[in-house]
């Protein structure tokens, strides 16, 4: 649980709470995206004994979904976003930091209440 709050509290530092804005969209998708894998790992340890280590994105989407349906949606959305925030040369969107913002805080809440 450690790691996925360390992550999240980085992804607070780029998100404005007064404008619910980030000024560096894809730094706060990212951090957001690291906080949301952290925290399904806490949701599958917990729930299931176990977590997807080998990186492969869609298996860690089925180990979860085992574990927590719902909270496999929120990182599935997270995964989705990955690439575009952190290889393309096309920033994060505003809808993006949203998208990033809500399943990243569900999946904490998921872990916090595994």
């Amino acid at each position: 649980m450690a790691k996925a709050r360390q992550f999240a509290d980085a992804a607070a530092l780029f998100y404005d709470d007064t404008t619910g804005s980030a000024d560096l969209p894809d730094a706060y998708v990212t951090t957001a995206v690291h906080s949301g894998i952290a925290a399904a790992d806490v949701v599958c340890i917990r729930r299931l004994g176990a977590y997807q280590a080998s990186g492969a994105h869609q298996e860690a989407v089925a180990l979860l979904k085992r574990a927590d349906a719902d909270a496999s949606k929120h990182l599935s959305r997270l995964l989705s976003l990955k690439s575009k925030a952190g290889y393309s040369a096309n920033p994060a969107s505003r809808a993006d930091v949203d998208a990033a913002r809500r399943a990243h805080l569900a999946l904490l809440e998921a872990a916090e209440s595994a």
